[in-house]
């Protein structure tokens, strides 16, 4: 689309976190083959800093050295968004931006879309709309609450469509603009192929499983950790589990004192992976256990069967046409999956509409055409 804009519009896109890093990628390349149009300004919150959770996703996404990185790092919610929230005041002061980019659901989420708003940015979200129904998930506040304020609602499936118009949003503000991700993961298949992790680890596709965990909800109940561990170990007495260890997970199964004995030979604990390695992993493992968003739309893209341990998802899609299962923690319920996986009898499912690799494109389009008469 020709560019309509009398002078450039500053964007501030702010991420904090490694989903954010992945959503964030496309749409900056985007946005910079239409320089005349738009002066992109990419803000780290520090949110994550571990370099395979970080610097590494920068490099291997090929994006941008972050023109401001606030260095935020951990704490609890409120202190983490608090303290991003104070900083990017300072920043959006300083660079007074026409439109605020936020992606996902993280706190970095939160804490820009709340300034933003206060401070009268229009704000435009990435992945809106989609909703676990899970009030006790920290994550769905921060959906609700940017979804709310943001000017510009990006979705990726129709389930975020219906949740938004259910509540209320002014439907002029809502764009089905399908998944951002598959953007990143469809630009990345023929580069992750070069990786040798399968390799190093000395592992054959589809003769191996991955593990990922991470939710409070999992890792955080020694009970319900303890229970996960177990049945993992039984699956690991069939094939090899391999279990890219998120550090909050680490740090609670040395509190538990699990890292040990109560983990069989079978899993495979590795340090955070980067994008390429653990996008090959992903892709020619025979399935995948995992608490995780992302991982659900990855593996419905690909067509790996997904068990997902929690009782909801906020992307239903990857259910009802993917190839994911809702399990929850439950022993009773993995195993039977398992099994089905094993024999041969587990549904692949389908690719979503417009998962097809022109989200960022399409978010472009729309912001070329609409920001030239927003302001």
């Amino acid at each position: 689309m020709k560019s309509i804009l009398s002078k450039p519009k500053i964007i501030i896109s702010v991420v904090g976190a490694r989903p954010n890093f992945i959503k964030a990628a496309p749409l900056m390349a985007a946005l910079a083959k239409h320089n005349d149009s738009f002066k992109s300004i990419l803000v780290h919150t520090g949110q994550h800093y571990d370099y395979n959770l970080s610097k590494l996703f920068f490099e291997q996404l090929r994006m941008p050295k972050p023109d401001i990185d606030l260095g935020i790092g951990s704490g609890s919610h409120s202190q983490q968004t608090a303290k991003t929230m104070v900083e990017l005041e300072r920043v959006f002061t300083e660079h007074k931006p026409d439109l605020v980019v936020v992606f996902g659901d993280v706190n970095s989420t939160l804490a820009g879309s709340l300034v933003a708003a206060k401070m009268g940015i229009p704000i435009a979200h990435v992945e809106a709309g989609l909703r676990s129904f899970d009030m006790t998930m920290p994550e769905e506040i921060n959906r609700m609450v940017t979804d709310r304020l943001s000017s510009y609602c990006f979705i990726s499936e129709h389930s975020g469509m219906e949740n938004l118009q259910k509540e209320g949003v002014d439907p002029n503000k809502l764009f089905l603009v399908g998944n951002i991700m598959i953007d990143s993961l469809i630009n990345h298949l023929a580069q992750c192929s070069q990786s040798p992790i399968l390799e190093t680890l000395g592992l054959e596709p589809k003769k191996y499983a991955v593990i990922t965990l991470h939710r409070p909800s999992n890792v955080d109940d020694q009970e319900i950790l303890s229970r996960l561990l177990s049945v993992l170990n039984e699956i690991a007495e069939q094939l090899p589990l391999i279990f890219p260890c998120h550090p909050r997970t680490k740090k609670e199964m040395n509190k538990f004192g699990f890292d040990g004995h109560q983990v069989s030979g079978g899993i495979r604990i590795l340090e955070p992976l980067g994008y390429l390695d653990f996008l090959r992993l992903q892709s020619e493992s025979l399935f995948v256990l995992t608490d995780s968003g992302g991982i659900q739309e990855e593996t419905t893209y690909l067509k790996i069967p997904c068990i997902t341990l929690r009782y909801n998802t906020e992307r239903p899609v990857t259910v009802e046409i993917g190839s994911n299962v809702l399990t929850g923690p439950e022993p009773d319920k993995i195993k039977p999956v398992v099994n089905h996986i094993l024999n041969g009898s587990f549904k692949r499912g389908q690719i979503p509409p417009m998962w097809d690799g022109s989200t960022a494109a399409r978010i472009t389009d729309i912001l070329l055409d609409k920001l030239g008469s927003s302001f």
